[in-house]
């Protein structure tokens, strides 16, 4: 058996192994690894909620407010706690803050550079490229010209910095489709991203303390008062990113997309979904979330979620046992053995519901909130439909290209939001209302915080005794995704989602590349594509598993 070994995938975040086989130029059969065990629910054992609140945000340092809510929420359970209004504001503003930095970085610099050729702008005629700009709708606030005589200058020198590493001399029919004159352009709008992404996080730093980690999110509120002052400086930066993004982020998708339709065609995943919610409307229920909870199984046919029937199977992770856990009784007991796809092969646990593999993220919960026929989301996905020449095909979404298409209408929404969740903050100060954090009102309970992270479902659950945590799981939303076969044999979402996908080169499997990026994974990836017809060889790095 011969392996081509990509290792590792860069633009991603921690660690990550996708082993492919090929037949006939397509995934035939996928495994996917995680290759870092966290044990964070170790670290809180004993600690005050309080303290969990804070610890648990160095999971990941892209999405920590989404630790710290699910962590907190669990807490308020425990302690019978329902926060005031205005921290529900507040609280909204940090984490939408949070998902408008992770989707601006993840669209135009980690998941753009499998589109986008920054090397090809060097093609493009300056004048047709404001006129495509102008044509697409898509904002222009950059230098075209300049831009292009500083990519002149990076390839002049061989040091491309931020544009190495990638295939952009994939030429097998699957590699990079755009002119010129849209390179320049998105490329422009990669570097603009930079800024707004950095934007983006100095909103959650300032109702935070800081960035990442914010310090204000705790169980029975927020520490954080609004002065005049603050309050001024949050509505110009909600503004200033909200233009941005209204006329940048969907504009390009809509530029972009042509080129790459066949992507509507594979990368579909197991075609269940899942989602806890997400920005809690007064009501604070979960099923009227601005991003609402739900569960959608086959047909797309949508429930409400019932803890129950959430469970973890150990049999193929690097855990003790081989049982299957129900919630909340879950276990994290590590035991490495060794890397082996008909056995054990991953740090990742293997969440499931109702016994069954489901897919989390942004594409799960724009799906959640279409059948529960929010308005601004229904009539979105409705104009992207037929935009992508797809019109009421709502299955056309469940690909590589719908998985990243969504996700602007998911921007969007978000940054509109914001500009009114600052205006009802600034109302509810204005009339008086100075209540930001409420007592526990016992220090004995336990609690469930269901919650999303920009990439999925989030689980946190909490036993707590006399103030003191005396157990505590975690469901990451790239656990859902990522995860291993389950005891049947059948696939994980991105498993799933990789059988089918055309690879053309076996040395640069871009479409595979493509459609792990389309569900951002809170990883970096080292892939392994196997072709036993034709004995090809090709290696770049020698895996952390010790496999080449």
């Amino acid at each position: 058996m011969t392996r081509s070994v990509i290792d590792p995938i860069t633009r991603i975040e921690g660690h990550l192994r996708v082993e492919m086989e090929v037949t006939n130029g397509k995934v035939s059969d996928a495994w996917v690894s995680g290759g870092c065990f966290r044990g964070m629910e170790l670290v809180v054992e004993g600690r005050t909620p309080e303290d969990a609140a804070q610890i648990v945000q160095r999971i990941c340092g892209v999405c920590p407010v989404s630790h710290s809510h699910a962590s907190t929420i669990a807490a308020e359970k425990a302690y019978g706690i329902e926060i005031s209004n205005n921290a529900r504001i507040i609280r909204n503003l940090i984490e939408g803050a949070q998902f408008l930095h992770s989707h601006i970085l993840w669209f135009y610099n980690l998941a753009a550079l499998d589109y986008v050729n920054p090397l090809n702008a060097l093609d493009a005629d300056v004048a047709d490229a404001y006129a495509l700009a102008q044509e697409a709708n898509t904002s222009m606030n950059s230098d075209l010209g300049a831009l292009k005589e500083r990519l002149k200058k990076f390839a002049d020198n061989g040091q491309l910095s931020i544009f190495s590493g990638n295939w952009f001399d994939a030429e097998d029919g699957t590699g990079y489709k755009l002119p010129p004159e849209l390179d320049l352009i998105c490329t422009a709008h990669y570097l603009e991203a930079l800024k707004m992404q950095a934007k983006a996080s100095e909103v959650a730093a300032l109702l935070g303390g800081k960035m990442p980690h914010v310090m204000t999110v705790i169980p029975g509120g927020t520490s954080f008062v609004p002065t005049e002052q603050k309050l001024d400086d949050l509505k110009y930066l909600v503004d200033e990113i909200y233009d941005w993004v209204e006329s940048t982020m969907i504009p390009d998708t809509l530029a972009i997309a042509p080129a790459y339709k066949d992507a509507l065609e594979w990368g579909k995943g197991c075609g269940r979904y899942i989602a806890w919610g997400v920005f809690e409307n007064q009501s604070m229920e979960m099923n009227d979330r601005y991003l609402p909870a739900g569960v959608l199984d086959d047909g797309l046919k949508i429930s409400d979620v019932e803890e129950s029937k959430i469970t973890e199977y150990m049999g193929h992770s690097w855990y003790k046992g081989e049982e299957t856990h129900t919630s909340p009784y879950f276990i994290t007991e590590p035991e490495f053995t060794s890397y082996d796809v008909n056995d054990r092969s991953s740090w990742i646990k293997c969440p499931a519901y109702d016994g069954k593999p489901y897919e989390a993220g942004g594409l799960s919960r724009i799906l959640v909130a279409y059948k529960r026929n929010v308005p601004f989301v229904v009539e979105q996905v409705n104009g992207l439909l037929e935009a992508l020449g797809a019109p009421g095909n709502v299955a056309a979404a469940q690909s590589t290209l719908g998985r990243t298409a969504v996700r602007q209408i998911e921007s969007l929404y978000i940054a509109g939001l914001m500009k009114e969740w600052v205006g009802e903050l600034v109302e509810a100060v204005k009339g008086g209302d100075s209540e930001y954090f409420r007592k526990p009102a016992t220090i004995t309970g336990s609690g469930t915080g269901f919650w999303e992270a920009p990439r999925g479902a989030l689980y946190h659950s909490e036993k707590v005794v006399d103030g003191k945590i005396e157990g505590y799981q975690i469901i990451i939303p790239t656990t859902w995704n990522a995860a291993p076969h389950n005891a049947n044999g059948e696939n994980g979402p991105m498993e799933e989602a990789l059988i089918g996908v055309p690879v053309g080169d076996i040395e640069k499997p871009i479409n595979a590349l493509r459609t792990v990026h389309s569900f951002d994974p809170c990883t970096a990836c080292a892939v392994h594509v196997t072709e036993p017809a034709t004995g090809k060889s090709f290696e770049t790095v020698t895996s952390p598993w010790g496999v080449k």
